[in-house]
């Protein structure tokens, strides 16, 4: 059996054990390193990436949103979100968009069953890690005058409504995954996702109350910076460990990853340089960002070269999407999770399909793999961001307006946020002067 294929078994069908499956030391050892280097991501790297761009008086709200996100999320995904991602419905129809309440609780799944070469225990808890920062991405946008009680409900009801059906249809078998889109690791299902989200609910939620009023500092671009490289450090478990096992294809997906990374952060510094006359570390860590979401959906499937095509054009993109695209539409992204995460991730998605390496041992089953069609293939990502595109759109707005009803209203009061969510909402400061 090759390796992609074992990939794909371990991936698409990890609740059965076939006749093939054998426990592999490795790969067990290599997705259990891959699962603590994605939990890493968020409540260190993401938290603190986030965290240092806030205003001081937000600090603590924003890490807490982080951190309150990734432990929720993953909570709900072992109740009912993995079932539904990877489960299993009676009704074909359904099927295209739903997997089912089968596994509740991981009903039916035992500790001793394999996906592939590795226990399907691990699979689960990886991929709650994906859940679990996806979400989190989303809390960037709304950072300084969202209700903490709001935004927990809308973790949950999120993850159940918007995260999980949308895994199954690009991973889980449902409709998109049958028709062959290419998404190695989460360009749609996590970036797209929860930067789409992001933006709607920084729409919903309405401006920060001083926004373009006046100067809104960073609390430390020392900590973003410092986030930025354990997402990084992180990023090769998000990536190598959706190889599903210590193989050739986690060892491409590790190279790519640093290529497209590296010269996102130089096209990024560069383009500052170029229009503001000054590089800034905070520039340097955005390209970072831009470039670790750029090449995610395609990191197993292309070359080096690929993977500078795919850096920079993200880079690129991210760029003018954080410094253009918000003055010209007015909307209040906090923390740009939707100029970085969503557009870097849609031009990754969408280059895929050109830039794959015509190998067979990489790619999943899809025009390109079947006849070598790279225009059916562009046709099938674009079926893929659009579904992913209207369902975040449609979910959120009705997760949001739930949650709303649930808590009294999402935002907070004016002076709740004008003295900040720190004090007012958690009873912390960031320092005890």
């Amino acid at each position: 059996m090759n390796l992609k294929l074992s990939a794909l078994m371990a991936l698409f069908l990890p609740i059965f054990a076939f006749a093939e499956d054998k426990l592999d030391s490795g790969d067990t050892a290599w997705m259990m390193i891959s699962t603590a280097l994605v939990l890493l991501m968020t409540p260190a790297g993401l938290a603190l990436f986030y965290g240092g761009m806030t205003r001081s008086k937000n600090v603590l709200n924003t890490y807490a949103m982080v951190m309150g996100a990734f432990v929720m999320a993953f909570v709900v995904w072992i109740i009912a979100g993995y079932s539904i991602a990877f489960g299993t419905s009676a009704d074909p129809m359904l099927q295209n968009v739903f997997g089912g309440f089968n596994h509740i609780m991981l009903d039916g799944i035992k500790w001793t069953d394999l996906s592939g070469t590795y226990p399907t225990y691990v699979f689960i808890a990886f991929q709650g890690t994906f859940a679990a920062i996806t979400v989190a991405i989303a809390s960037g946008s709304v950072i300084g005058r969202m209700k903490f009680s709001t935004w927990m409900v809308i973790v949950v009801l999120w993850g159940l409504l918007v995260y999980a059906p949308i895994t199954h249809m690009v991973w889980g078998g449902g409709v998109l995954m049958t028709h062959g889109a290419l998404d190695f690791a989460g360009g749609t299902v996590v970036h797209m996702n929860g930067g789409l989200a992001g933006l709607v609910l920084a729409i919903l939620v309405g401006k920060r109350m001083d926004y373009n009023k006046v100067p809104m500092k960073p609390y430390s671009i020392l900590f973003t910076a410092v986030g930025a490289s354990l997402l990084w450090f992180g990023w090769y478990g998000f990536n190598g460990g959706s190889a599903f096992g210590a193989n050739a294809i986690a060892g491409l997906a590790v190279m790519t990853t640093t290529v497209a990374t590296a010269v996102a952060g130089i096209t990024w510094m560069l383009l500052e340089w170029i229009v503001f006359k000054k590089p800034t570390l905070l520039g340097i860590a955005s390209g970072i960002i831009a470039g670790l979401v750029a090449i995610t959906p395609a990191a197993g499937f292309v070359s080096v070269g690929g993977a500078f095509i795919l850096g920079i054009v993200g880079a690129i993109v991210a760029f003018f999407g954080v410094i253009k695209l918000k003055k010209v539409f007015g909307y209040d992204d906090s923390l740009d999770a939707f100029g970085i995460h969503f557009l870097a991730g849609l031009w990754g998605a969408l280059a895929t399909a050109f830039l794959a390496l015509d190998d067979k041992d990489l790619l999943w089953d899809g025009p390109l793999k079947e006849s070598g069609d790279r225009m059916g293939q562009f046709m099938v990502q674009v079926e893929s961001v659009l579904i992913v595109g209207a369902w975040t759109l449609v979910g959120t707005i009705v997760v949001y307006y739930i949650a709303s009803a649930l808590t009294g209203g999402a935002r907070v009061d004016e002076e709740t946020e004008h003295n900040g969510l720190d004090e007012t909402i958690h009873g912390e400061t960031v320092t005890n002067s």
